[in-house]
């Protein structure tokens, strides 16, 4: 590939282009990255090593004896809710989350559950979470367990009895923050992010005290307006700078620039590197009047790994007004490009390119897109900047952008093979109808997307229509060249939100589906050599350990998530079973089995409503409540299909749940703050037609 130096422009000894640039020239550069050498029998970070490439070299289960993997042991959690972690391995005790931050600990080998810890997350806090009560894993550091809570505590355990050491909460619970990501710890440091951009707070990163959980710094990824002046944290030396890309009162619902996943410790480099999310709200002439590039959204940024210090920062997507976080996996690793050995990170972000940057200063090296886009026709390779496409940011009318808001990827995480040189990625195509809104109106701690949902309400609630948009959604496992910048193989779901990716040294690489299955393929053709059924939908990323010259494959199985729980156009709807902890190994004798669930029939609603009161329903129901039950009332099966409940037939029981919240401790809040009894009702006449119409379809029994 050419490589095309960006232009850096330096003022007043700070960056201030797209292009990162370091604020120090004489960084330390290593002809290999010091890493944390790989233990063998075990995972004991979130991407296996620091440098986050999910990479086992272990090679018991190959291409010639994957077919006689089979279950050892399983583990059915307490709900069906979705499952994300990545379970840890360490001293052979597997450690991993469930829904609402709960922790568990597992003898590796035979599954005994050792001990579990559940922090008691209020039920209400669900409102907060656009994404589901999910979590994606803990992190280990002499001797403790550290997990992040989804009403914003991060707390260390302690990892031989699950005991609770220290608690400390990082975040103002009066506004909605989550933690979702798993913690990292660098340095002698926890370090954890927070999520709830969608609904209105300011980002940052958090370093706090292994040992005693006490905060050492805070780097906010926004800025405030220059009349609140500086923060007293160590992201002020940047904040001038942050905020000259910025306009108006910007920072109303804060801003956004969430650090909800994404964070990786560069040991060679001394530097952390995290992943910066979208704007609140996401429409840009709402959040900055149309002006500016509104760092750090949107962005890499590179920190000293002791300090927290600004170092560099790459942005992919200036202004961003789609959703296109920056916050999906990202994947250090040593290539050659053009005969020169060069230390890069990669990642691919919602917005759907395949990025190769340089560690060391943030310079972009390459830049490809690797699913279909609207919005842009690529990247200037002269100043990193994409090239938007006319229409783009929907100023003046609607604009069908792909990829969409679930991104061409999003955290479900890559892997890069030692044996094959190529980067798998989870991908994904889901166009999405991108509109203005021009009844928004802040709500404080509720949605605050600034896009118009209801645009994206089916057109149709006819089989035959709905089953050719479903067949757009597309997901696809793509084996990636990074140095070429090619596709070299790919395998093809029926849709979208699969699992996260394991590559191994058996030349395998194993992914989930939404459907349920577990795939082995060949790392170099993309051949399926083995597949198990586990009958749940699968988003979780596989790990690989050994113990006792035996090894074994571990799996998640949990469906949910931002997509899985609202997409009215799952490749499987059914009321999803309990999710399940699975491990493998060769020869396995474990029974398993889960019992299917089917949906129940559609329920008939006597009742008159007006038609400009059903108005005011659909406005309600589409925008808010489908985010969670499914457009025009179809549910995925994780939350309950409005159109078969028998509540629904009732009106004091509607009254009682959606107004007044008798299942908040469940998930489902009560709405009194934001609407009406009669708004309420509204929505219950609007999903009673959705119920009526389609039992009238229902085919006739003979």
């Amino acid at each position: 590939m050419t490589r095309k130096s960006p232009q850096l422009l330096i003022i007043l000894g700070i960056c201030s282009t797209l292009m990162g640039c370091s604020k120090n020239e004489d960084l330390p550069i290593a002809s290999a990255p010091e890493i944390t050498p790989p233990t063998i029998n075990e995972w004991r970070v979130h991407g296996g090593t620091s440098l986050e490439q999910r990479y086992s070299p272990l090679n018991q289960i190959n291409k010639n004896t994957v077919p006689r993997l089979s279950p050892v042991w399983h583990h059915q959690f307490d709900d069906a809710r979705g499952l994300e972690a990545t379970p840890l391995v360490i001293d052979g005790v597997l450690y991993t989350t469930g829904t609402w931050s709960k922790v568990y600990a597992f003898d590796a080998r035979t599954g005994e559950l050792k001990w579990q810890y559940d922090p008691k997350v209020a039920g209400s806090t669900a409102f907060k979470a656009c994404c589901d009560v999910v979590n994606r894993g803990v992190a280990y550091h002499e001797g403790r367990i550290f997990i992040g809570t989804l009403d914003g505590r991060l707390e260390a355990l302690n990892a031989e009895s699950g005991k609770l050491e220290w608690s400390t909460l990082t975040v103002d619970q009066s506004l909605p923050y989550t933690i979702t990501g798993a913690p990292r710890v660098i340095n002698e440091q926890v370090i954890i992010g927070n999520g709830g951009a969608e609904n209105g707070v300011r980002g940052y990163v958090s370093a706090y005290s292994a040992s005693s959980g006490e905060l050492r710094w805070r780097f906010y990824t926004v800025p405030t307006v220059a009349e609140k002046g500086f923060d007293g944290a160590i992201s002020d030396s940047v904040l001038t700078m942050m905020r000259e890309t910025w306009q108006g009162n910007f920072d109303f619902l804060g801003g956004g620039g969430t650090v909800w996943d994404a964070i990786v410790h560069d040991q060679a480099l001394e530097q952390i590197i995290i992943g910066v999310g979208n704007g609140s709200p996401w429409d840009h002439k709402l959040r900055s009047e149309g002006v500016g590039d509104n760092l750090f959204l949107s962005s890499i940024v590179a920190l000293d790994d002791k300090t927290g210090e600004y170092r560099w920062h790459y942005q992919g997507t200036p202004g961003d007004t789609w959703d296109f976080t920056q916050t999906q996996p990202i994947i250090l690793a040593d290539l050659t490009i053009n005969g020169e050995p060069r230390q890069v990170l990669m990642q691919v972000p919602k917005n759907g390119f395949f990025y190769v940057i340089d560690r060391k200063d943030g310079s972009l090296i390459s830049a490809e897109g690797i699913v279909p886009q609207t919005w842009t026709s690529g990247v200037d390779m002269t100043t990193g900047r994409p090239i938007e496409t006319e229409g783009a940011r929907y100023e003046d009318k609607p604009f069908v952008g792909s990829p969409g808001g679930i991104g061409a990827h999003n955290w479900h995480p890559m892997a890069f093979s030692q044996n094959t040189g190529l980067v798998y990625i989870p991908a994904q195509i889901a166009a999405f109808v991108y509109k203005s809104f021009s009844g928004f109106k802040a709500n404080e701690g509720a949605p605050n997307w600034g896009v118009d949902y209801l645009a994206n309400a089916l057109p149709s609630e006819e089989e035959a229509v709905l089953k050719q948009i479903s067949e757009t959604l597309k997901g696809v496992l793509l084996a990636w060249d990074p140095e070429t910048q090619k596709e070299v193989w790919r395998a093809e779901h029926e849709g979208p939100w699969n699992g996260g990716i394991l590559a191994t040294a058996g030349g395998l690489v194993f992914q989930g589906i939404a459907t349920g299955e577990f795939h082995a393929y060949d790392d170099q053709t993309g051949k399926r050599l083995w597949t198990f059924d586990t009958d749940i939908g699968i988003m979780a990323p596989p790990i690989s350990y050994q113990l006792d010259g035996v090894q074994y494959i571990g799996l998640m199985a949990g469906y949910g998530g931002g997509y899985g729980v609202s997409t009215p156009l799952a490749v499987d709807p059914h009321p999803r079973p309990n999710g399940r902890l699975i491990v493998f190994a060769l020869d396995g004798t474990d029974e398993y089995s889960v019992e299917r669930k089917e949906f129940g029939p559609f329920v008939a609603v006597i009742g008159e409503w007006q038609e400009d009161t059903l108005a005011v329903g659909r406005e309600i129901y589409e925008r808010g409540c489908s985010l969670c039950h499914g457009p025009s009332g179809r549910s995925s099966g994780v939350m309950p299909d409005l159109r078969r409940s028998a509540v629904l037939q009732n009106q004091e029981a509607w009254q009682s749940i959606v107004y007044d919240g008798a299942f908040e401790s469940s998930g489902m809040i009560g709405f009194s703050k934001w609407y009406s009894r009669e708004e309420v009702e509204a929505v219950r006449g609007y999903v009673a037609g959705l119920a009526n119409r389609a039992l009238a379809r229902e085919p006739v029994a003979d």
